[in-house]
């Protein structure tokens, strides 16, 4: 079953204006079966190749001229990353002809990747990030940047089916990977595995060469158990019997993957004290549980993780309601050495909207005193929220709301 992706529209209008469109983002995430919807969409005038196909990849790596003989524009070319060789000649072939939407290309965003894309193609590509599905593509809803606009939420509350605290986790827990979702694959924990198996033994090892399979997943698994926290090396070190050098190259290659971003302190002269360190996120919260060994929605919900389980699912959720609609988030945390925190700034128009994101229904107005670190300062503060439980769009006042997290 294919399940529609928002990113499905912004390839269309995209293809009108640029020559060659680039769509990156870890494994498994649909970024070739997106496209070849839409090449059905196109009446499939446009050629394919994968350079998976090692015979392909071989010839596009030796003979990038052959390679373009055989496959002409419009062409979708799968896994361009093995073969930066052919970015020098897609960009002779844009500024020769000009052509909309002549060349599709897919891959993860691994640095000789975007290396070549930024030596032979600046200007000349426009770059979309992909990860797995969001909520409201899973539930077949619009998909727009969250934004604290109330007319806008109203609107959404009003097309978007409720979801309590045990749906929100049910639907964390089972994850957000295409092939579960649409019942491609039922064995959820099987699944898990093998992705992880494919990223060791096939992706890590492109990027870092020999390595130990067993210490490296042991790794993953000590990141996964520190979501939603402020990264640190030495803690992950221990955990995984690691030396910190190897922590940071590691994390390095698991963004690189598209298994995980940070969040970065919001940074302004104003504001001195704010801590340095970023936090780190999975996109996939199921993967997350798998790795942390979480064996229900009901336990994930009731165990020591929950907080940073809800935290990551619901950051992850901001973030891709960006990219879903070929957008960059802006969007950062606030910390500062008073030990005062705001787990989420999105800055929109010159203005700050702090976000904090908590497992109750029916959350105190308290919640919302640690805004006043940006109502203190020179800076512009716009509408707040507290990202709960609650059953419905409500409001403390006119700049604090109260938003259901299936609106997101």
């Amino acid at each position: 079953m294919y399940i529609k992706r928002a990113l499905e529209n912004v390839v269309k209008r995209l293809s009108g204006q640029y020559s060659a469109i680039l769509v990156t983002g870890p494994r498994q995430v649909g970024k070739t079966t997106m496209l070849k919807k839409l090449m059905e969409d196109e009446g499939n005038i446009r050629d394919y190749v994968t350079l998976d196909d090692l015979a392909e990849r071989n010839l596009a790596k030796t003979d990038p001229a052959m390679f373009f003989q055989l496959h002409k524009p419009p062409v979708l070319i799968d896994e361009v990353q093995y073969a930066p060789e052919l970015f020098p000649y897609i960009k002779m072939e844009v500024d020769r002809s000009h052509r909309p939407g002549a060349f599709w290309l897919t891959g993860f965003q691994i640095f000789k990747l975007m290396r070549g894309v930024q030596e032979s193609l600046s200007g000349r590509v426009a770059v979309l990030s992909m990860s797995s599905l969001s909520q409201r593509e899973i539930t077949g809803e619009q998909s727009e940047p969250f934004d604290l606009d109330l007319d806008r939420l109203i609107k959404a509350e009003k097309n978007t089916a409720p979801a309590d605290a045990a749906e929100i986790f049910e639907r964390l827990w089972n994850g957000s990977m295409p092939a579960l979702v649409s019942g491609q694959y039922t064995d959820r924990d099987i699944f898990y595995s093998g992705y992880v198996s494919t990223y060791i033994e096939r992706d890590v090892r492109e990027l870092s060469g020999t390595i130990d399979s067993l210490k490296f997943f042991n790794f993953v698994t000590a990141v996964a158990a520190r979501v939603g926290q402020l990264v640190n090396y030495k803690g992950i070190a221990d955990d995984a019997d690691i030396d910190q050098i190897t922590v940071k190259s590691w994390l390095n290659i698991m963004e690189t993957l598209g298994l995980i971003f940070y969040l970065h302190p919001y940074s302004n002269n104003v504001l001195k004290r704010t801590i340095k360190t970023p936090k780190m996120y999975f996109y996939d919260t199921g993967l997350v549980c798998y790795l942390t060994r979480w064996s229900s929605p009901e336990t994930a919900m009731n165990g020591a993780m929950n907080g940073a389980l809800l935290e990551n699912y619901v950051v992850s959720e901001l973030v891709k309601s960006y990219q879903c609609n070929g957008l960059e988030p802006y969007i950062y945390y606030y910390r500062d050495r008073d030990a005062k925190e705001i787990d989420v700034i999105i800055e929109k128009d010159g203005r700050l909207h702090p976000l904090e994101i908590k497992k109750t229904a029916l959350p105190d107005k308290r919640l919302t005193n640690v805004f006043e670190v940006i109502d203190k300062s020179p800076l512009q503060r716009g509408t707040g929220a507290i990202l709960c439980m609650a059953e419905k769009l409500s409001a403390f006042d006119k700049d604090n709301l109260i938003v259901p997290i299936r609106l997101v």
